[in-house]
């Protein structure tokens, strides 16, 4: 780090030197940015952060940025960043601008970005707004023990503890210079003014005050060398034109902080307007949702599936799920937001046009996941058939079923309407795939009588006789059967049901049989009644 503020000394004397960040602000071009850290999975929380800077930047016409903040190394996972940008693409909320698409401010990868954060923290330093603080972490834990021996179990480096400790506001020029030859430990830290209140204005919460006794000198530049969230995030902000800042509301007590840093940049006439959304609350309303909720609640919490190292840090996907990503994508816009009008279902580009960050709510919300659930109902009822089995086809395929894009997508007709997830779709339709394996014992046990049989058996070769195998045709045809014989459609179709279907759940009986054909419907038949003779016998 030392060598770093070596390079950038001329950068302080040099009059010639360019400006750091002139651009001014342009508020018809709008751009936004989802700033993620590589830390593991992307939680759903951060999807939604991502959705709403999306539909935003949509409805503006403006450009959405994607940015990886990186400067944390201890906790970079690998594979974390594909992992965002897949979630993402799954999702088809895509930035137009970023890590892994490219633009006119690369790299977006903050890590790669340390030589910028450097020359801006030695301006502050160089302005007064910043400083060098010498502290070792042991002396650090010293000073917070002697406050708490008296008393203040909350210690913090600000303007008051700032005065007993070493840094280059109490340390004469030369002393701080030879400190510096030596490469010692120090860290650059934000020189939080005395008594004044900083106010800024969330376009969610209005008008937002903090006074600076509530806040601490930020560290800036670690001793690493690296950047922390709050200098980083403030210079790329800048740099990259950002004019709206819509984040996580945990991100609200750090907004003090960042106003001083625009004022100490002198950028404060390009200071972005800030939005800070609600948090998104566990089923229960107790809380807020974590990643552990979904192994505790029984649900997916993250777009995709990860696979980690260890079970408890592995977690399931709503595509694994079998959701679909418009499914997804609805859901989570309405939590905290609301059109205010009585429509929930949404494209996304209808909710691009409705979407307005006026309409977010204060409050949290709560994750319903049966809401979520019934959100994926009306889109697998709504999709094209053909596009479903498309999307099976996998499934399909991994339990053996080999059949015709043709069958498996009137299978699909037939079960979407009675599907929750894609996966129902093949799951609870394995008899129209293969013989039944399940019968309904107890049902048939219920309803069966071995002196009907003859009865049925005759039924079956009417079925079998007919010259059309439409679902019409053969409805009107075991009607006209039932009608010669004085039978009630309770006494037949609760049988003809269990015989092709192993359940009384399921489509209807007569688009079972169309779909089965007529050698299969009335093989089907011989087999089950042979089956149920068995069982109340």
């Amino acid at each position: 780090m030392v060598a770093s503020a070596y390079q950038f000394l001329s950068i302080l004397i040099n009059p010639h030197q360019p400006q750091i960040g002139s651009y001014q602000p342009n508020m018809s071009n709008i751009r936004v940015r989802f700033a993620p850290s590589p830390t593991g999975a992307l939680h759903i929380g951060g999807v939604r952060t991502a959705l709403y800077n999306y539909l935003f930047a949509k409805k503006h016409g403006g450009t959405f940025v994607l940015r990886i903040e990186d400067t944390d190394q201890g906790r970079y996972v690998p594979g974390a960043e594909e992992y965002i940008l897949e979630a993402l693409r799954w999702c088809g909320i895509m930035p137009s601008e970023g890590q892994g698409i490219g633009g006119p401010h690369t790299p977006y990868r903050q890590s790669e970005r340390k030589v910028i954060y450097m020359q801006h923290a030695l301006n502050l330093v160089a302005n007064g707004t910043a400083y060098y603080a010498f502290d070792t972490p042991e002396e650090l834990e010293a000073a917070r023990g002697a406050a708490a021996a008296a008393g203040n179990h909350n210690f913090k480096y600000d303007a008051i503890s700032r005065k007993a400790m070493k840094t280059s506001l109490n340390l004469t020029a030369d002393e701080v210079q030879r400190r510096l030859d030596a490469g010692e430990h120090y860290v650059i830290r934000l020189k939080v003014p005395e008594n004044e209140t900083v106010t800024f204005t969330d376009l969610i919460r209005g008008e937002v005050s903090f006074h600076t006794s509530e806040l601490d000198d930020k560290v800036l530049m670690k001793s690493d060398g690296m950047p922390t969230y709050h200098l980083a995030n403030i210079v790329d902000d800048h740099l990259m034109e950002i004019t709206h800042v819509i984040r996580g509301e945990e991100w609200l007590p750090s907004t003090g902080h960042h106003v001083l840093l625009y004022r100490a940049f002198g950028w404060e006439a390009t200071k972005p307007q800030f939005s800070h959304l609600p948090l998104i609350l566990r089923p229960d309303g107790k809380g807020k949702l974590s990643k552990r909720d979904g192994a505790k609640f029984g649900m997916p919490v993250f777009p995709l599936s990860w696979k980690a190292d260890t079970p408890e840090d592995s977690f399931d996907g709503f595509r694994e799920s079998g959701f679909l990503p418009e499914a997804v994508v609805n859901f989570l816009a309405f939590l905290g937001w609301n059109p205010g009008t009585e429509q929930e279902i949404f494209s996304l580009d209808g909710l691009c046009e409705a979407f307005s960050i006026e309409k977010i709510s204060k409050s949290g919300a709560r994750f319903d996941f049966e809401k979520a659930k019934w959100y994926n109902q009306q889109y697998l009822h709504a999709t094209d058939d053909a596009e479903l089995a498309r999307l099976v086809r996998p499934l399909a395929e991994a339990k053996g079923y080999q059949v015709t894009n043709e069958y498996l997508t009137k299978v699909c007709h037939l079960m979407k309407g009675r599907a929750t997830f894609l996966p129902d779709l093949v799951e609870q339709s394995s008899y129209l795939f293969g013989d039944v394996q399940v019968f309904d014992n107890e049902n048939i046990a219920k309803r069966w009588k071995p002196e009907s049989r003859p009865v049925f058996e005759a039924l079956a070769d009417h079925v079998k006789a007919q010259s059309s195998f439409e679902a019409a045709n053969l409805e009107a045809a075991v009607k006209e059967f039932m009608a010669e014989r004085g039978l009630k459609p309770g006494e037949v179709m609760p049988m003809l049901r269990l015989s092709l279907a192993g359940t009384m759940q399921g489509p209807g009986v007569f688009e079972m049989m169309e779909l089965l054909g007529n050698d299969r419907t009335v093989e089907r038949l011989a087999m089950a009644f042979s089956h149920f003779d068995a069982i109340v016998k």
